[in-house]
């Protein structure tokens, strides 16, 4: 699931330098940045203005530099719960970000950290993804929050939830079959049951993998 075409993007980043950066990024790889702001009151502006594809933001902008970014993404995302919203940060900040995560049906947003982002290939395919209905989670960001929220679903059984556990490691089929010594059909069952017990709406799998574990947040 990506977009595969130009897209025009509102970009919310207090750094100068990487504001910059981003934004002959995303011009080379033939995006447009109708807008780049550097506080989270301009990005609202810019939204309503520009009406974008996606919107990338920060966490930590000014004045507080808490979680400005993240809150007015939440906020954006209840106004308009279809608008594609990347969260790009240093932080996961727990606040918001079961908010965000769980807004509109947790399609079309994601969250990624700054320091685990290692190509610019992985950004500019977690973008695309996102602005075509995606979910893209930095599997960091499911640790601490999985972390915060210990008390697993009263519906799945304990194998059932050592296989949620590693679907949000990132794990393929493959590598939590080794990990649990079980076939991967057997994995696969297991899978097909969660998602079955989650009652999580028809989409592609890689998807639905993704929704699992932000419903095991919600929990």
């Amino acid at each position: 699931m990506r977009a595969d075409r130009p897209l025009r993007v509102v970009l919310a980043e207090d750094s100068v330098l990487l504001r910059e950066g981003l934004i002959g990024l995303l011009t080379r790889c033939g995006h447009e940045v109708a807008a780049a702001v550097g506080d989270a009151e301009a990005l609202l502006a810019a939204v309503a203005e520009h009406r974008p594809d996606i919107v990338v933001t920060d966490v930590r902008m000014p004045p507080g530099f808490q979680d400005e970014g993240l809150h007015a993404a939440v906020r954006l995302r209840e106004e308009q719960p279809a608008l594609p919203v990347l969260v790009l940060s240093q932080y996961v900040q727990r606040t918001y970000a079961s908010e965000l995560l769980d807004s509109g049906d947790g399609s079309g947003v994601g969250y990624l950290l700054k320091d685990r982002v290692g190509q610019v290939e992985q950004f500019v395919d977690a973008l695309s993804e996102v602005a075509a209905g995606g979910t893209v989670v930095d599997p960091e960001v499911v640790r601490q929050l999985l972390r915060r929220r210990r008390d697993p679903l009263e519906r799945l059984t304990p194998r059932e939830r050592e296989v949620l556990a590693l679907i949000a490691e990132g794990k393929s089929n493959g590598a939590i079959a080794k990990a649990l010594t079980v076939s991967e059909a057997a994995v696969g069952k297991h899978i097909g049951s969660i998602l079955t017990k989650l009652d999580l709406p028809p989409a592609d799998e890689t998807h639905r993998r993704v929704l699992a574990v932000l419903a095991y947040l919600r929990a």
